[in-house]
């Protein structure tokens, strides 16, 4: 006569149960890796990696000894900025990722306070360019104080012409971090774009940048 074993019907569930446990433990795993390699790219943003004596930047189209494309885009208060109001001026204008990156309104506001600092490296104007409404963008201003011009440019349309929109952790659809000196005559006399691979620099000391366009800057 055969016996047969009697199953315990807690056996299946508590295998359940390990199975569900690990499905879990896997998944968080993952999670805490995701989020320490994102914390390692945005922390790593706010900092030039580079430190020597040698260019930490890119230096895309159009570059120095090419014409500057024109452009008209709209200020926080509403009026329509250009280029062309900068004749006869050194402009610096400076590419940002906008409202979700503070290093980039960290660089304007070290700009601003520096700006005895930018103008004896004989800079005339400075002009910022993102992506973000104009209504946005003066809500932020204000919140910070800062009365540099910024400039909206939601369609991309001069991002693109500078390809400033090549430059940044965000793809194609945001600015990087890009500096580009236009001078009097219209002709891009320096032009730095930090906001690239594999850095992402979204912040650089200001006595840093004004090496690098002391070094740089096309006669």
């Amino acid at each position: 006569m055969t016996t047969t074993k009697s199953r315990d019907p807690k056996a299946r569930p508590a295998r359940g149960m390990n199975r569900r446990w690990l499905l879990w433990s896997l998944a968080a795993a993952a999670l805490v890796v995701i989020l320490v390699a994102l914390y390692a790219i945005f922390s790593g943003s706010t900092a030039p990696k580079n430190t020597g004596a040698g260019p930490n930047y890119g230096v895309g189209q159009p570059g120095p000894g090419e014409a500057a494309p024109a452009f008209t885009l709209e200020d926080t208060t509403g009026k329509q900025v250009s280029l062309g109001d900068f004749k006869g001026k050194n402009v610096l204008l400076y590419f940002q990722e906008g409202l979700t990156c503070q290093p980039c309104w960290d660089q304007l506001s070290s700009l601003e306070k520096d700006s005895a600092k930018v103008k004896a490296a004989g800079v005339d104007a400075v002009l910022s360019i993102t992506t973000d409404p104009a209504s946005l963008i003066a809500r932020k201003t204000r919140d910070l104080g800062l009365t540099t011009p910024v400039l909206s440019d939601p369609a991309l349309t001069v991002s693109e012409k500078y390809s400033a929109n090549r430059y940044g952790m965000m793809g194609a659809m945001r600015d990087g971090h890009s500096f580009i000196l236009v001078g009097p005559d219209g002709t891009i006399r320096w032009r730095a774009d930090y906001g690239g691979a594999p850095d992402y620099t979204m912040f650089v000391p200001v006595d840093k940048l004004l090496s690098d366009l002391k070094d740089g800057i096309r006669p």
